[in-house]
């Protein structure tokens, strides 16, 4: 099993930037890459998914959550997909939206609520986001080799 590297955010625009880093270090990884993001509402998961869009220089206002579109597809080098399970009640609406076309592709994908998904195998990053207080967040990252990390 991968070391877990956790890193404690006091804000917003920390939280951004620890997914702006994140980003970086996932758009020199083998492709297809999948990172799946684990939290409960308001713990942060879209706000890091604008630090890793800024990476790819995606404007944050074009980057909110996905819950209404499932899937937002942006064209950057390698193409990034923001995907929102939210709304998706079983496995049957997964396999209905093609979830497992985007991640065959050649991209990086990053997806939100990923329990629905149950145990999935061929992930890259697994993040999880636990709200310590209105402002802190801890956020567990596997997957992302700790010498990265700290360069």
């Amino acid at each position: 099993m991968a070391d877990i590297i956790t890193i404690l955010s006091n804000s917003v625009s920390e939280t951004m930037s620890i997914g702006f880093k994140i980003g970086k270090i996932l758009k020199n990884k083998r492709l297809p890459v999948i990172a799946l993001l684990y939290g409960d509402i308001g713990a942060g998961k879209t706000t890091l998914i604008k630090g890793i869009g800024k990476a790819f220089d995606i404007d944050e206002r074009e980057i909110g959550s996905a819950s209404f579109v499932i899937v937002s597809v942006y064209e950057t080098v390698p193409p990034l997909f923001h995907i929102d399970l939210y709304r998706l009640n079983d496995g049957a609406d997964i396999d209905d939206m093609g979830l497992w076309d985007y991640l065959s592709v050649d991209s990086i994908c990053v997806i939100e609520w990923a329990e629905r998904l149950g145990n999935i195998d061929g992930w890259t990053v697994r993040i999880s986001i636990v709200e310590t207080d209105e402002e802190c967040r801890e956020i567990n990252i596997e997957g992302i080799d700790e010498k990265d990390w700290f360069i």
